[in-house]
């Protein structure tokens, strides 16, 4: 799940014939039992109907910055399940080939790298700049990613003008009054009705569950039997779902740093979860930055540091920084560091320069770049995509009583995020769609056991989440990153992670009971 007060971040084969066995028949299928079998019988139409097609890989096009020797191609879907023969939307898929031999390949591995809104195109990529955590998995799998619906080069939807979008300062999402709520409420319905307005044929088939019925069209369309996956951040949530609807299906799942699959948290009470751990993530930082104050002479202790950075935030409220640097960009900026360790040292760097008279830098690092066109494109649709699946996934609260509720007492405790997150999801309250009913997330048969990664003070996705998936997917296994809070931790390099996700990858294997690891390195200024 990515989060931005402002907006940010919370990402083959060849084709083949059908291989026996690849797809279900409807009543075998989990998803017969779960969502009634219109979708579930759409869902083995279009997989058998993309199994013989196949997949037409042709060099990617030279504006999707994918070099070769990364392949792209196409997969037709329908836009709602439950009429397979109507209206259909293409997914953007590209792959690069295992780089071992014949003999040691072992099929596709598919990746979502989160959101809900991002793109998983990237992938292939971690082949061509030889990122050596993945080598050993790359001789074995063809790497391949998607734009799920929606998303990027998948008929992507939009809920406002980019440019629009992107203009700053935005609001600070502290409020101080009753006016500033109000205002914030204004722009939260606006969107909303943009939202239906500009993507409204879409917006109803903006699911999860969508979603996972296009991954196993994806995977019959590779001409695979079973599904090897890699799913990050809310693409724990979407494996969660595909392990739920196709058990069967699945032969080797990770997921890390994962959503809580309960249905009472999807997804009301998963942001509000979100804010708690984010302040935890940002203590963690502030004691950091304290302990490293002869780099970076923002102050010794925690407390300082907090204090300075509410002094930051009150000049950029007076006289916004460039311009364009409010108290909204702050927080954007800052809540990369409560992400991501790689963020700790750029963001107290540029704090740290800010403070020695360079303000430049701090607009460079926070600021929007109105000139980046395209950029500013994947911005807008990142968000409305995150905003379309959030919203329609699941019901939420239209009381504003209790979001004010709700929030004003979270804000007391964990101010870091509560509302600038609460602003962000507003949007849900006044949804112009029918909003579904999540999935219950559960082992199925013939579901292998999943492999789970999580860091212990991970602020997007709190490490409940991972016990809970534990618990539902029976088998599973649970691998916990003691004291560390970084999102996403299969891409960073701690041996005692990175050595278990591949040998699961090349043999299945598993440890016989969960596994706990210690931190990754900190970061060095």
């Amino acid at each position: 799940m990515r989060r931005t007060a402002v907006l940010g971040s919370a990402g083959t084969l060849l084709a083949g014939a059908l291989i026996a066995g690849a797809i279900a028949a409807p009543a075998a299928t989990a998803e017969g039992r779960h969502h009634g079998d219109s979708a579930a019988y759409g869902a083995t139409v279009a997989a058998e109907r993309a199994a013989k097609k196949g997949i037409d890989w042709q060099d990617c096009p030279a504006d999707w910055a994918l070099e070769k020797p990364i392949q792209c191609g196409w997969v037709s879907v329908p836009l709602d399940y439950a009429k397979p023969n109507g209206r259909q939307i293409k997914i953007a898929v590209d792959r690069i080939g295992n780089t071992g031999s014949t003999s040691e390949r072992q099929g596709a591995l598919i990746y979502n790298p989160g959101g809900p809104g991002g793109s998983g195109m990237a992938f292939p990529r971690r082949v061509v700049t030889k990122n050596a955590i993945w080598a050993d998995a790359a001789k074995a799998y063809d790497f391949v990613g998607f734009d799920p619906r929606g998303v990027g080069h998948s008929s992507p939807i939009s809920c406002v003008d980019p440019q629009e979008f992107v203009k700053a300062p935005k609001l600070d999402p502290v409020p101080h009054s009753e006016a500033d709520k109000r205002a914030q409420r204004k722009l939260a319905a606006e969107y909303a009705d943009g939202c239906k307005e500009r993507s409204g044929w879409m917006l109803p088939q903006m699911t999860t569950p969508n979603t996972a019925r296009d991954l196993d069209v994806i995977r019959a369309a590779l001409g695979e039997k079973k599904l090897n996956y890699l799913g990050v951040s809310y693409g724990t949530y979407l494996g969660a779902v595909y392990g739920t609807l196709f058990p069967s299906h699945v032969r080797r799942m990770i997921v890390d740093s994962v959503v809580n699959p309960s249905k009472e948290k999807i997804w009301y009470e998963a942001n509000l979860d979100q804010d708690i751990a984010f302040e935890g993530r940002f203590l963690d930082w502030k004691k950091w930055v304290a302990q490293n104050d002869a780099t970076f002479h923002i102050g010794t202790t925690a407390d300082k540091v907090q204090r300075n950075y509410d002094k930051l935030r009150a000049a950029a409220k007076k006289a916004p920084f460039g311009g364009l640097v409010g108290p909204a960009e702050l927080d954007g900026l800052f809540q990369s560091a409560a992400y991501y360790d790689s963020s700790w040292v750029p963001v107290a760097s540029t704090w740290s320069k800010y403070l020695a008279g360079d303000t430049q830098a701090l607009v460079d690092a926070a600021a929007p770049d109105l000139s980046d066109i395209q950029g500013n494109i994947a911005s807008e649709n990142g968000n409305a995509v995150y905003t379309a699946v959030e919203c329609t996934d699941a019901q939420w609260p239209t009381s504003w009583q209790k979001w004010d509720r709700d929030n004003t007492r979270l804000n007391r405790d964990y101010p870091f995020l509560t509302w600038g997150n609460a602003w962000l999801n507003l949007p849900c309250a006044t949804w112009g769609v029918k909003q579904q009913t999540p999935v219950e997330v559960k082992t199925g048969k013939g579901l292998p056991p999943v492999l789970i990664t999580q860091s212990t003070r991970d602020a997007a996705t709190p490490y409940a989440g991972a016990v809970e998936l534990h618990k539902r997917f029976k088998g599973s296994r649970l691998i916990t990153e003691q004291d560390a809070g970084s999102h996403g931790i299969t891409n960073l390099t701690n041996p005692c992670i990175n050595d278990r996700v591949k040998s699961y990858l090349l043999t299945g294997a598993l440890d016989s009971r969960d596994v706990t690891c210690g931190p990754h390195a900190t970061p060095k200024p």
